[in-house]
């Protein structure tokens, strides 16, 4: 070890000797921290790796999943941070009250309010029915406000008093206010403006009550299935259960289907056009495509959806079956006076039905006119037969009625099909879900051809679904062939498309175009939510500004400060090694003036 030595000659030579401080105990405290410094950030670049992997996918579902089963459980009402929203759907039977719930938001600007539907204790949906509709109100629309004062008397009874005054309130009127003259709707909007807010502290203005169009509806019944799929998701790489994307980092929505008893809808997100339209074909696709904006600040324009949406009026499944039922009567009365037959006329010489099971008897009655009827289960036929019921028009790119239908991309699209398009797949024949036409064809083919003895007879040996009745028995053959022909031939569905879900319940639950209605008249709220953010992150610490928000910046100090500490131990290096050689001559001019001493005595 090298020394220092210190000589006083007065009063006497002393000498004493200091070792120098080596640098390599300073070397191992910084190889220590070298090394502790570079486990750290590894096991953050791990971590990082982990987050944006591969394995991300399996956690984001794992995530839906969680979430999708909290949907079902009660509302924490106790919880500050919950916000609330009513929406009131005013029908032509009945109208009702839904409560919906959200926390703040995430604070990602491409995100939609994570709205979800109020369960109470009991876990069961937060909604109320009265009936009649509200257009009953016509002639007396001054006790429009008394006729809904049970549903808001209810939402507010679940709704926590504080949060009454900042919960938002939307009446929103369908097809029974459609049909009244324009100053009666008027009339009862007017008096629900200006009584409820005296007795109801939510938060509602004139704009809040309104008549909406059946596109508005089909808007609104699209945006509320997409949002439950999770297609409104805006993420950089699609996961496991990501369907193909559109653009980059948007995935790729879902078309909806939906017949009733009535009428039939039908609405689908559709690229920019890029084909040559004709002026009439111009002019019906501005009534029919609607573009709107979810972002919430219209400048996002990578939130412009644009949907194509129509509702039939009379192909629904039941009006179907009267249209069918008039030419039926109407031809064959026809023939019999031209041809001299009497088919029909009586039970012994009935109209042989293709679209009836085997050997069902029926009678078809209009005003006086009566016609006989007996199934003879021929499920081709019946299709030939309903073709003319379809309306179709020569044009390339007209659908049913002649209406004007955007191109749908049958390669890169995906449709879910609800009401009749489900009844018809599962309540009998049990092949709900995934749809393929030529099984769908085959099971409803074989139905059809069986005796109505023999089907009656599964029905009591309870072989269907909980939800068939003996109406569903009689129909479904009809029903079925109905549905083959609006999707394949209205349509224009390839017969082997592969990508039609039949379902009732999405993730469980009932998807009512109310949740797209508020998720629409909410998509501004979040701006709110992100400029509070943005006001906390200014006074936010220098680790969650420098790490969080941009941790590739974290990274690159991290390894200026490695680069300093490896410079700094080069350095010592080198003043060890000067250390070293220049101690080597002061050595042993200590022995040689050391040495000499030994012999000298002291003392006289």
């Amino acid at each position: 070890m090298a020394r220092i030595s210190f000589s006083f000659l007065c009063p006497a030579s002393w000498y004493f000797t200091v070792p120098t401080v080596s640098p390599f105990p300073r070397q191992r405290v910084a190889f220590l921290g070298l090394f502790f410094i570079s486990c750290l950030l590894l096991l953050m670049l791990i971590m990082d790796f982990r987050h944006w992997g591969a394995s991300s996918p399996r956690d984001r579902q794992y995530e839906r999943y969680l979430a999708r089963v909290g949907d079902l459980e009660a509302t924490d009402t106790e919880n500050p941070d919950l916000n609330y929203g009513l929406v009131v759907d005013c029908g032509s039977s009945g109208s009702r009250i839904f409560v919906y719930f959200w926390p703040r938001h995430n604070g990602n600007p491409h995100d939609l309010l994570d709205i979800k539907q109020m369960r109470d204790r009991n876990s069961q949906p937060v909604v109320k029915k009265i009936k009649p509709g509200i257009s009953a109100m016509a002639d007396t629309p001054e006790h429009a406000s008394d006729y809904l004062r049970p549903l808001l008397s209810f939402a507010a009874a679940h709704v926590p008093v504080r949060k009454h005054k900042e919960t938002p309130l939307y009446i929103l009127c369908t097809a029974g206010m459609r049909l009244l003259p324009e100053r009666k709707q008027l009339a009862i909007l007017a008096d629900l403006v200006k009584d409820l807010p005296l007795e109801f502290d939510f938060l509602f203005s004139q704009s809040q009550a309104e008549v909406i169009s059946g596109k508005q509806e089909g808007v609104y019944a699209w945006i509320g299935i997409n949002f439950v799929l999770g297609r409104f998701d805006h993420e950089d790489e699609a996961d496991a259960e990501a369907p193909q994307e559109l653009v980059t980092g948007r995935r790729r929505t879902v078309g909806i289907l939906d017949m009733g008893g009535a009428s039939l809808q039908i609405a689908y997100e559709v690229p920019t056009s890029t084909s040559v339209l004709s002026p009439q074909e111009e002019e019906a696709a501005k009534i029919l495509l609607a573009e709107f904006n979810l972002g919430c600040d219209v400048q996002h324009t990578e939130h412009v959806y644009r949907v194509y949406v129509t509702t039939f009026l009379g192909f629904g499944g039941n009006f179907a079956r009267q249209r069918y039922e008039d030419l039926v009567l109407n031809e064959t009365l026809n023939k019999n006076r031209l041809l001299g037959h009497k088919t029909g006329l009586s039970p012994d010489n009935p109209f042989l039905d293709p679209c009836l099971p085997v050997g069902l008897t029926d009678v078809v009655e209009r005003n006086s006119q009566v016609l006989h009827v007996r199934g003879r289960g021929d499920w081709a036929a019946c299709g030939a037969m309903l073709s003319p019921l379809l309306a179709r028009s020569n044009t390339s790119q007209a659908s049913l009625n002649g209406i004007y239908q955007s191109p749908i991309d049958f390669n890169n699209s995906e449709f879910y099909g609800f009401s009749e398009f489900f009844y018809c797949t599962e309540d009998v024949l049990r092949i709900g879900g995934r749809y393929h036409g030529p099984t769908f064809a085959k099971a409803a083919q074989d139905y059809c051809g069986m005796a109505w003895s023999v089907l009656t007879q599964r029905f009591k040996n309870g072989l269907f679904s909980s939800h068939a009745d003996e109406h569903r028995l009689k129909y479904q053959c009809f029903k079925s062939a109905w549905m083959y022909q609006v999707l394949h031939e209205g349509f224009h569905f390839p017969y082997d498309y592969p990508n039609l879900q039949t379902a009732q319940l999405v993730y469980d639950r009932e998807v009512q175009w109310t949740l797209g209605a508020i998720l629409y008249k909410t998509r501004f709220l979040p701006l709110r939510d992100l400029r509070q953010e943005g006001v906390r992150q200014a006074h936010g610490s220098w680790f969650r500004l420098s790490f969080v928000y941009n941790h590739y910046l974290f990274f690159a100090c991290i390894l200026v400060v490695l680069l300093a500490i490896i410079l700094y131990l080069l350095r010592l290096r080198r003043i060890h090694h000067r250390q070293t050689r220049a101690s080597a001559p002061l050595n042993l001019l200590w022995i040689e003036e050391v040495v000499p001493m030994i012999g000298v005595q002291v003392g006289p």
